[in-house]
């Protein structure tokens, strides 16, 4: 059922299911993707869980509430947003689960809000970004794996997506998960989020923040200067990886997890991980429950 909520600064649609008296799990899904990711999921975990799956800022229903506020994409405002999502639903501590933009949400949550996270499930291992050091170069093989964020750097590449959304996001499911044979209407059904007015700006916003090519926003200085330590996640951890990571290869466990209790690796899966090995992703929930 989709609901929403107001936070200090967005209005956040998100679906739920499940059992209301359940433990909350929170669901994240990554760029460019949407809510749908998890629907199979969710339905794995309904009978025990109360299942929320919010979407990101930028994406599909979900809005800001002025118009005067920064569309910033940068990985503390998603934090801050799952933090502020918990507060509107008077949810305590939640099980937090995601990939992508949503690891990295959840990855932040557990790492500076540990109060706040029963278990964690992050797809690619550790995913908060070491903004300082990223304009260190990679090994070539990893450099043109990230050729889109360099073309968002540019006019060109806003304007890119701003004319072709569509058919580069689609272009980056391809790429991204090699081995999946999705339908066209399974991607026409998500791309519908990327039609948000603020999808655009939060994007560049995130890919060029993260390479220190735009300033972020005041309200999250002091969030962004405690992930410049890097910090460690001691709450109970799954990562997980697919083996057909066409832009984030596995790279095994992080040292930054200090109570990890599995690394799995899973095969014929890509980027897109819970929608691609749904009964992998479910059960490293349940796992942590």
């Amino acid at each position: 059922m989709l609901k929403r909520i107001q936070t200090p600064s967005l209005e956040i649609a998100f679906e739920e299911s499940g059992e209301a008296a359940g433990t909350p799990v929170v669901l994240l899904h990554g760029f460019p993707y949407d809510v749908r990711a998890y629907e199979e999921v969710a339905g794995r975990l309904a009978p025990r869980c109360r299942v929320l799956v919010p979407y990101l800022r930028g994406f599909g229903p979900t809005s800001f509430l002025s118009p005067h506020t920064l569309r910033s994409g940068q990985q503390a405002a998603l934090g801050v947003d799952l933090l502020g999502f918990l507060d509107a639903l008077r949810i305590g501590r939640a099980l937090v689960a995601g990939y992508d933009w949503g690891g990295r949400a959840a990855c932040i949550l557990a790492a500076l809000w540990p109060e706040r996270v029963h278990a964690l499930v992050s797809v690619g291992g550790y995913n908060i970004q070491d903004i300082p050091r990223a304009g260190e170069p990679r090994e070539p093989e990893a450099e043109h794996r990230l050729w889109y964020q360099y073309y968002f750097h540019s006019e060109r590449g806003r304007s890119g997506l701003t004319r072709n959304r569509a058919a580069f996001c689609e272009l980056l499911w391809r790429l991204w998960s090699p081995t999946w044979r999705f339908s066209p209407e399974v991607y026409r059904r998500t791309a519908a989020s990327f039609e948000s007015p603020d999808f655009v700006e939060v994007v560049i916003h995130s890919y060029r923040h993260r390479f220190g090519l735009a300033p972020g926003d005041p309200a999250f200085d002091e969030v962004e200067r405690r992930l410049t330590e890097q910090p460690i996640i001691a709450v109970p951890s799954i990562t997980l990886e697919g083996e057909d990571d066409g832009v984030d290869p596995p790279h095994g466990p992080s040292e930054r997890f200090t109570a990890l209790r599995a690394h799995r690796v899973i095969p014929g899966a890509g980027h897109d991980l819970p929608q691609e090995a749904p009964a992998d992703f479910a059960a490293a929930v349940l796992a942590l429950l």
